[in-house]
């Protein structure tokens, strides 16, 4: 699974390659957040955010289901319950609380089937491990299937965050395409030598694309948090744009990807510790928001190298040893 320390010797460079984009990875998820409520005073940071958004959930859900493969093995639903659904019930107790505490909540409401904020990412995943009993039988076939449901959910007026449905049905083809896809067809796909040129030139395109303004309000096509009927007026046609979705989005993954390097550094530790960035960035940067008035917060929006170090300095402090080490028992329920 995504969180887990990656099971292959901690030197070799398949597990550095992983490490490495777990963390580059996680600095987006928090960088993302962090500008989150200052993209719309700023033209670059929206841009930055909605580039952030095509690809980084995609690409962690896609490493996720390529270390799924072992989901066959004795005891691997209880170890799913374990690492992924107790530390859901666990933190959503404990973001219920937060709310309240800080005002966002005018009452204490515990509600299990309304996955706060990031933690509708454990909800799907627990989810992503039990469909592969059913689509990993059927291979590929399962991944059009897949991509077949993720299109056809959107047509479901209702659909939204309870038990982050739209999101589980919306995301599921990214895990299942890592899921099957093979060890020497990752190689070389993303370790031939125009892989590295091809890759820059994918997400300068990218760039420049989301730059000119296109497509127009993507924002909610790429959280997948809700219905076509949800984003705007339903018109038939808008499975096709999600389909159009699915096929840009990898393009962008494999992009990213390629770009990532295989040597072991410093941060490459932080890689093996993003489930801990994850569950606790949130309290620090709803504390800031909630702390700082929000005209002053306005005026960080154009102090990018700041940004940049505020998200940086939250992953080297979250990603630590000494965090890991005194939150462990509730992250992951071990002394």
């Amino acid at each position: 699974m995504i969180f887990e320390v990656i099971e292959v010797a901690s030197t070799s460079r398949r597990s550095q390659y992983f490490d490495n984009a777990k963390f580059m990875l996680i600095f987006l998820v928090v960088f993302g957040h962090v500008i989150s409520p200052l993209k719309e005073k700023d033209n670059l940071l929206n841009t930055l955010y909605t580039f952030i958004f095509l690809f980084h959930m995609p690409a962690f859900i896609m490493i996720s289901g390529y270390f799924a493969k072992g989901y066959r093995k004795k005891g691997y639903f209880i170890k799913s319950i374990k690492k992924i659904l107790i530390p859901y019930v666990i933190f959503q107790i404990i973001y219920s609380l937060f709310y309240f505490l800080s005002g966002e909540s005018t009452s204490l409401h515990i509600n299990f089937f309304q996955p706060h904020w990031t933690l509708w990412f454990l909800m799907s995943l627990f989810c992503w491990n039990i469909f592969l009993y059913l689509f990993a039988r059927l291979g590929w076939y399962g991944f059009f299937l897949a991509v077949a449901l993720g299109v056809g959910i959107g047509y479901i007026d209702n659909i939204g965050s309870f038990l982050s449905l739209s999101r589980t049905f919306v995301f599921f083809p990214y895990f299942l395409f890592g899921f099957l896809l093979q060890k020497e067809q990752f190689k070389n796909i993303i370790q031939n030598k125009f892989s590295l040129p091809i890759g820059i030139l994918i997400l300068i395109v990218t760039v420049l694309i989301f730059t000119m303004g296109l497509p127009k309000d993507p924002t909610a096509w790429l959280l997948g948090d809700t219905s076509y009927a949800g984003m705007g007026e339903k018109q038939i046609t808008d499975g096709f744009i999600r389909a159009f979705q699915y096929a840009a989005t990898l393009i962008v993954v494999f992009g990213f990807l390629s770009l990532i390097p295989k040597n072991e550094y410093k941060v490459t530790k932080i890689g093996q510790r993003t489930l801990y960035v994850y569950l606790f960035h949130g309290f620090i940067i709803k504390t800031v928001e909630t702390i700082v008035p929000d005209k002053m917060l306005g005026n960080f929006s154009s102090h990018y190298l700041l940004l940049i170090c505020f998200s940086l300095l939250i992953c080297f402090f979250l990603g630590s040893f000494l965090i890991k080490k005194y939150t462990r028992p509730l992250v992951e329920l071990r002394l």
